[in-house]
This record gives C-alpha cells, structure tokens and sequence, in this order.
C-alpha cells in the first residue's frame, strides 16, 4: 500500500496523486488538513525522509513569516507546531516500503516506488 499525505488545493499533490493513479499503485490517500499527523507519525516521517524538521516546513507561508520567522525554534517545537499547523507541512509525502520522498517535483517519488 502506498500513501499520499495529500492536499487536494495543492497542484503538486494533485499531480503525484495522479502519478501514483498512473502507476497503478493501491492509495491510501491522507488528508493531513484534516488528519494531521501525531507527533510519532511525522517523526517518523522526517527520519525516514532524512529530513530536519524545519526543511519539511513551509516557510513561505505568511502563517510561518507571521508567527514564528526568526524565532529560535527547536526541533521538537517545530514537529509541535506543524501538528498544530498542519498547513505548514511540505506536500505531498508519499510512503511505501518503509521509504518515503516528497513530491517536489512529483516524479521524485518515483524512486521509491
């Protein structure tokens, strides 16, 4: 089974989303929007993508500039505050295998497939 952290507003997760539909993967599609991750699951998700939590954050985002840019930010409150706000986590992520990649740009993940 192969799953999607996936966010239907979001051109890239559409695009991996169809991907995956393409290669004939079985989905299990997560709305983390609407499901956020709980602090194990994004842990490990960040070490099985071998990614710092802050490269996983969206710092683009005027949530991100408004509310915490600048600020001295350690790890575990950054995994916290993408639990919080789950709008800040980069998309797609798609898991398989015990592997995940993320979907910037959408044929990444193809590797792992």
């Amino acid at each position: 089974m192969t799953q999607i952290y996936h966010n239907p507003r979001c051109s890239k997760s559409r695009e991996t989303l169809k991907l995956l539909e393409d290669e004939n993967e079985k989905i299990e599609v997560i709305y983390y929007l609407k499901t956020p991750p709980t602090q194990v699951e994004l842990t490990s998700l960040l070490s099985i993508l071998g990614m710092e939590p802050i490269q996983l954050i969206r710092t683009g985002e005027s949530l991100w500039k408004d509310k915490y840019k600048g600020k001295k930010i350690s790890p575990s409150q950054l995994v916290d505050i993408m639990i919080k706000n789950p709008q800040l986590i980069e998309r797609p992520i798609v898991v398989k295998n015990g592997r995940a990649a993320l979907g910037r740009p959408p044929q990444s993940v193809k590797e792992i497939l």
